[in-house]
């Protein structure tokens, strides 16, 4: 069974193994040397990306030196070397080419893995790219920002692709203080940051465009767009990246110079998850990354999404040309809508629970959810700024895209106006309960709600003198008959339980609500559940449950109802 190769196999490239074992090869991860001085932490890194791998493999190491490594690669003699991330790309391409593999000619690697180098490249082709400059110094910066007397520019590491280390800069001061904070951090190879490519800020719609290639011929396989919102403080923050499943205007110019784009950087095999960017002049170039798309993107997300995966398609450029180029004759067609939702946490804040993970399997396009372990650890979460400080990832797939777009609504709402229902730091204050106030207020609410019928009371504390059946949050399930309405007067019940269960305590309740049956939620209740009166809201509409209008006389209360 021959060997095929893959360089820093991370993300979503790990989706490669069982591909290959499909195809009937043998999966080898070469895993390459830390980036840190820190190899404990490396080492847990990786293992945490194979833990994801549920098929077998081999794993080897790269060798002290390059030549080390080509004789080791050499005597397995691989039938493919590819790489399975960014950090892949340069050692992939020169094995390929070294070891006379199908693969791009190292002479392109520069452009292929360089953000200067690759403008650079299309420039001279003829194509439109974004000005910039090579700096090793905040004063280098300065100089440039004033002699193009740009409104704001971006600053990025030559060779780096994590979004934690673009800037973008408005001022004098912002380039100088991101300049050197950059120059004090290493790339993602564990090398100190000696350059920066400083270039114009361009404003306007951005999207991922995935190709694969054959033979310098290349293809479509899926093209994402990014959707932003701008924040309670005025940033513009990534909210979701979306499938782009009909084209709009100006989107067929995008993919024409995108194709362009491949043949001036001189791909000829292989995968490009190409970054690009339309404005009032049209498309142009972010970067290519000549890899698969990151994102640890699922293998069954993908296929219900575009009925293939990526992963499965780049190696049809290497392997099946006939496939590859009979895919080719095939019209763009996705077979769902497809979205990312990233969660954005307003601040930075010790998380111990996360409700959204109850949540969200209740959304009509729930495919996945993507967020931190929270139940034994405390967790630290950073106010989100970009895609890196992202809380948590939800994965959206369905036929219909006003259903996606009507869950993404829901889940920012959410983050918006409860975001407690996103994470919880779940306060060690002792909360107390005045009994005797609570009782009065839900005699209130029961005298109100006697003209509705039949009534069913969940509560905590027994109510006296009053005519409706009562029962505890423990006795539900032996409670026989049909009721018009439920009353719930919750709250030691939710004090001592995270918040995570206080949701589920709820689905499980409604659960019980016949159609055209109502809740009654009143303040004794909801004060104690994640996000209070709105974060009840949120629950009662992810059931796809109604909001009704409160009757005169009533207040503070949430009323739902089953309509179907």
């Amino acid at each position: 069974m021959k060997d095929i190769v893959i360089v820093d196999c991370i993300s979503s490239g790990v989706n490669f193994i069982r591909d290959i074992l499909n195809m009937g090869y043998n999966p080898v991860i070469l895993e390459l040397k830390p980036n840190s001085d820190d190899v404990k932490s490396y080492k847990e890194k990786m293992d945490l990306e194979y833990d994801e791998i549920d098929c077998l493999y081999e794993l080897v190491y790269e060798k002290e030196t390059y030549e080390e490594t080509l004789e080791f690669v050499k005597k397995m003699d691989p039938l493919l070397v590819i790489p399975g991330s960014e950090r892949g790309v340069v050692l992939a391409n020169k094995l390929a080419y070294d070891l006379d593999l199908v693969g791009n000619p190292v002479a392109n690697l520069d452009a292929m893995t360089l953000k200067h180098k690759m403008q650079k490249k299309i420039a001279r082709a003829g194509l439109r790219n974004i000005r910039g400059k090579r700096i090793s110094s905040a004063e280098d910066g300065v100089e440039y920002f004033n002699n193009k007397s740009f409104e704001k520019v971006v600053l990025k590491p030559v060779h780096d692709s994590e979004p934690s280390n673009v800037r973008i800069c408005s001022t004098e001061e912002e380039i100088i203080e991101n300049v050197n904070d950059l120059l004090t951090r290493k790339d993602i190879f564990g090398e100190d940051i000696e350059d920066i490519i400083i270039q114009e800020f361009i404003d306007g719609d951005e999207y991922i465009i995935n190709t694969a290639s054959n033979n310098g011929i290349h293809r479509i396989t899926t093209i994402w767009k990014y959707k932003k919102v701008k924040t309670s403080d005025g940033s513009f923050i990534y909210d979701a990246l979306e499938s782009v499943n009909d084209l709009s205007l100006g989107e067929v110019e995008m993919i024409e110079y995108a194709y362009d784009v491949n043949d001036a950087i001189g791909i000829k095999y292989g995968a490009v998850s190409g970054e690009y960017i339309i404005d009032e002049n049209g498309p142009v170039l972010v970067e290519v990354n000549c890899h698969p798309m990151g994102g640890h993107l699922p293998v069954d997300f993908l296929d219900k999404v575009s009925g293939q995966h990526e992963t499965d398609s780049i190696l049809d450029s290497y392997l099946k040309p006939e496939r590859f180029l009979e895919k080719r004759k095939e019209k763009y067609n996705l077979m769902a809508h497809g979205a990312l939702k990233m969660f954005i946490a307003p601040k930075d804040l010790m998380a111990r629970s996360a409700p959204i993970i109850n949540i969200a399997p209740q959304l009509r396009s729930h495919y996945g959810i993507v967020f931190e372990d929270l139940i034994s650890n405390e967790t630290f979460f950073s106010k989100t700024q970009d895609i890196t400080t992202s809380c948590g990832l939800i994965f959206l797939a369905h036929e219909d895209s006003s259903v996606v777009n009507e869950d993404i609504k829901f889940l920012r709402s959410v983050e918006k106006n409860a975001f407690k229902l996103v994470l919880s730091e779940e306060s060690d204050e002792i909360q107390t309960i005045n009994k005797n106030v609570i009782i009065e207020k839900l005699k209130l609410v029961i005298d109100i709600t006697e003209k509705y019928g039949t009534g069913l009371l969940i509560t905590d504390q027994p109510v006296y003198d009053v005519d409706i059946l009562q029962v505890g949050l423990s006795d539900i399930e032996n409670v026989k008959g049909t009721f018009d309405f439920v009353l719930l007067n919750l709250n030691e019940s939710f004090i001592k339980r995270s918040d995570e269960i206080t949701v589920d305590i709820i689905f499980d309740i409604f659960s019980y609500i016949k159609v055209g049956g109502l809740i009654f939620i009143p303040d004794t209740t909801y004060k104690y559940v994640p996000g209070g009166r709105k974060g009840v809201e949120a629950l009662v509409k992810s059931l796809n449950l109604k909001i009704e209008v409160p009757p005169y006389g009533m207040k503070n209360a949430v009323i739902a109802s089953k309509i179907k």
